[in-house]
């Protein structure tokens, strides 16, 4: 039962198709939510690659909405402290007065294409070190690409954007986010002979904090906006992935979670940080210690809503239980280009096979995601990575039992469902951790969650299946012959 009058933490998620805003209290209880919608914008250009934005004025809009509905009936003064996550590698370019100069460019914008061989090669020696290639759609290569174009201002991550719009100034960024931006994660330091190289001003990064760190307070305009009190603490947070896994309470070694929404994000903890010269999996640091390797698909849920658009889910996921496996296979790319299990800005969706009808192909989409998902795990533990302890999964996908039973079979392993498993639990789990031990807090705060159990039989029924789902990606050239 949630105290009336205890502390509070709040939590600021900013997705692909909405914001959310949670008020958590020091057990886990939620004593408010809001939330609204966001926009996309996604566009093919002519030279082929994928273009994706959003509106950072929607942003600032649906923040105040949100946090209006969380903290009606609530005592602003009860909430001790705001954290923030967001889509990793969205960000803006904004002018002295805080406000952007340009869209949001999102995770997956690829439009960088050309930059990103460049980032690669200036930086090559670092980027080894770090264990990553860069990719199009990362942060630095689309800021190089706005330099190029005649964009000028100061670079804020999505969270951080928010955070100093609330507090009126500009506000530090956490390594969390600022690793697509080439942050070095090792060192601790923007990498100056490599952004010097590059020609981007060091004028235009913010610093970087560790997560939970405070990083502002809230101004006059913002508590107008939101209903928060002035003054209220603002930490640095997470990006989305790490947010949830946190939520999760996955953050011991061993431990993983997979975030299934709009697309699918893993993310584990290994004492060592992984290398993949393949560019699929990177590390972020662990605020207590050790890594966060993982890697984001463009595969997931967002292909659902595609290709059905409207569909009752409900109805579709009974339907395609009727099919398991489906009479053929189909790769659910939601948009061009792939960033994990591989790395191929060309990669395409695709199907294979003569479907029975609609209930045949929706049953496809789902096993297509999940194989993916299995194919994620098989390739992390060829790196080297301990993928043999709990497995979390959250994102919005999980209100499917249908799915979320599929994914567990096809895994072929156990799964936890989490009690509070979006990624705005986790950002307020980093706000109540401060400074202090995070893996402490997203324990006491996060509890345990229900577990599923796989079914062996169903397990060995897809093993044929997603032979064929590898053999066609291999065929294809996405995946080598070692794969």
């Amino acid at each position: 039962m949630i105290n009336p009058a205890g502390e509070l933490w709040a939590g600021v998620d900013v997705g692909t198709q909405s914001l959310r805003v949670y008020l958590v209290d020091g057990t886990g209880s939620i004593a408010g939510r809001g939330s609204g919608r966001l926009t996309s914008h996604r566009t093919l250009a002519e030279d082929g690659t994928a273009r994706h934005e959003q509106d950072p004025a929607e942003w600032w809009r649906v923040l105040g909405e949100a946090f209006r509905q969380a903290l009606s009936g609530v005592d602003a003064d009860r909430v001790r402290g705001v954290g923030f996550c967001s889509t990793s590698g969205t960000f803006v370019l904004a002018g002295p007065d805080g406000l952007a100069r340009t869209p949001a460019l999102m995770y997956d914008d690829a439009r960088a294409y050309a930059e990103s061989a460049e980032v690669a090669a200036a930086g090559a020696e670092l980027w080894s070190s770090l264990g990553y290639p860069i990719q199009p759609s990362w942060a630095l290569p689309k800021l190089v690409h706005l330099i190029r174009s005649g964009h000028e201002g100061r670079l804020q991550h999505c969270a951080d954007h928010l955070a100093g719009r609330l507090a009126g100034e500009p506000v530090a960024t956490d390594w969390s986010h600022a690793l697509k931006t080439g942050y070095d994660v090792e060192a601790g330091t923007w990498p100056a002979p490599v952004l010097d190289r590059l020609g981007v001003p060091a004028g235009m990064l913010p610093d970087v904090v560790r997560p939970g760190h405070r990083i502002g307070s809230v101004g006059l305009v913002g508590a107008e906006h939101t209903g928060l009190a002035v003054g209220t603490p603002l930490h640095a947070g997470l990006t989305d992935g790490c947010a949830a896994q946190v939520a999760a309470g996955a953050l011991t070694p061993g431990a993983w979670n997979s975030v299934l929404g709009t697309t699918l994000v893993l993310k584990g903890v290994t004492t060592e940080r992984l290398r993949d010269p393949g560019g699929a999996v990177y590390s972020h640091r662990h605020p207590d210690g050790g890594w966060l390797p993982g890697g984001a698909s463009n595969v997931g849920a967002g292909a659902l809503e595609a290709r059905f658009p409207g569909g009752d889910r409900a109805a579709l996921d009974a339907a395609a239980a009727a099919f398991e496996p489906a009479s053929g296979l189909t790769y659910p790319l939601l948009t061009r280009g792939e960033r994990f299990p591989f790395v191929d800005p060309a990669a395409e969706a695709f199907d294979t096979g003569v479907f029975a009808g609609p209930a045949d192909r929706y049953a496809a989409l789902l096993q297509g995601v999940a194989f993916v998902e299995r194919l994620c795990f098989a390739y992390l533990q060829g790196l080297g990575a301990d993928v043999s302890g709990p497995i979390s999964l959250t994102g919005g996908a999980t209100r499917s039992a249908y799915w979320t039973q599929l994914r567990a079979d096809i895994l072929g392993r156990d799964v936890i469902l989490p009690a509070h498993p979006e990624p705005a639990f986790g950002a307020a789990a980093a706000a109540a951790a401060g400074d202090g031990s995070l893996t402490a807090a997203a324990e006491k705060m996060a509890g345990s969650g229900r577990v599923v159990p796989h079914r062996p039989e169903v397990h060995e029924r897809f093993a044929e299946p997603y032979a064929r789902f590898v053999g066609e990606l291999r065929d294809r050239g996405y995946l080598g012959d070692d794969r």
